[in-house]
């Protein structure tokens, strides 16, 4: 009888500690909020790109998704200058999701629906002004250049953006069609290789399933780097940089600064803000010098 049950004891070890493998690079890569039951379970339950109090909020706001890492400091940071809002919920989904979430006025996730109005929305300069008559302030605060995300001692020694184009080659893509960064990258792609490196990539290796497009970028691409589902991701420089800073096993290629671009981060405070004096104060914080020196730790530019 004690073996059978050490038995049945060692196949339950055996199996939990593969379902923790699986998973073990799962997000949220962020500290959580304390909170009396902690109740994420990777794989099932795991809401990385909502945060805080999502009831009753003092202040909302709509980050372009490749800035999560940031959002534990800027929110801290904020509370203390600002110990008037405590009750804070952001959002860091892909930018053109949340821009159809303030068109639309929802959105659902899981089974969850948001009805929240954000008071901010940040996103790329080109988003912002595309969109310019939905604010009433807005304001530049950080800048960003591209990079590519291959696995740890870069196996199919991938050098540059042309090595994307190989048929070995397994890419994460973001898709253009949500994620500003995607249509930052196509150019990138024109600027290295013509229109024949971005056809290969983008509609030859798409249907070959060697190009994966993604949901939501900022998520997917690492995760297919660090399970082994990519050979390389084309990143915002800030998210490569990111995941090397956390230990995870993935490596950090230039791209070359003739091919590359730098964009332009801005926050625009919305006209029908539910919370207009916070959003104010928020974007006075977001372009304060303490929020340049997050964004610099994190691998962003400032100036």
């Amino acid at each position: 009888m004690k073996t059978t049950f050490f038995f049945m004891v060692s196949i339950l070890a055996f199996h939990l500690a593969k379902a923790q493998q699986d998973h073990h690079y799962d997000p949220p890569w962020n500290t959580p909020p304390e909170s009396s039951v902690q109740f994420t379970v990777p794989g099932i339950n795991n809401v990385p790109d909502l945060y805080g109090d999502v009831e009753d909020p003092q202040l909302v706001v709509f980050f372009a998704g490749n800035q999560f890492m940031c959002i534990d400091e800027l929110l801290s940071g904020f509370k203390e200058k600002h110990p008037e809002y405590q009750r804070i919920f952001a959002e860091t989904l892909p930018p053109g999701i949340l821009a159809k979430q303030i068109e639309g006025g929802s959105l659902t996730m899981g089974n969850l629906r948001i009805t929240h109005r954000p008071d901010v929305y940040t996103a790329g300069k080109n988003r912002i002004t595309e969109m310019a008559s939905y604010f009433d302030r807005t304001e530049v605060y950080a800048y960003n250049k591209l990079a590519l995300m291959v696995p740890k001692k870069n196996p199919k020694k991938i050098k540059a953006l042309k090595d994307l184009g190989k048929k070995d080659i397994r890419v994460s893509m973001p898709n253009p069609a949500w994620e500003g960064i995607g249509r930052q990258i196509e150019a990138a792609y024109k600027k290295a290789g013509g229109e024949s490196l971005h056809k290969t990539i983008m509609q030859t290796k798409v249907k070959n399933n060697s190009t994966y497009l993604t949901r939501i970028h900022h998520r997917e691409s690492p995760l297919h780097i660090l399970y082994g589902q990519s050979d390389v991701a084309p990143v915002w420089y800030s998210e490569a940089y990111y995941q090397k800073m956390i230990g995870h096993p993935v490596e950090l290629i230039p791209i070359a600064d003739e091919q590359n671009i730098r964009a332009t981060y801005m926050a625009g405070r919305l006209k029908q803000a539910p919370h207009p004096r916070a959003a104010a104060d928020f974007l006075d914080y977001l372009t304060s010098e303490e929020a340049k020196a997050i964004y610099k730790k994190y691998g962003f530019e400032t100036d």
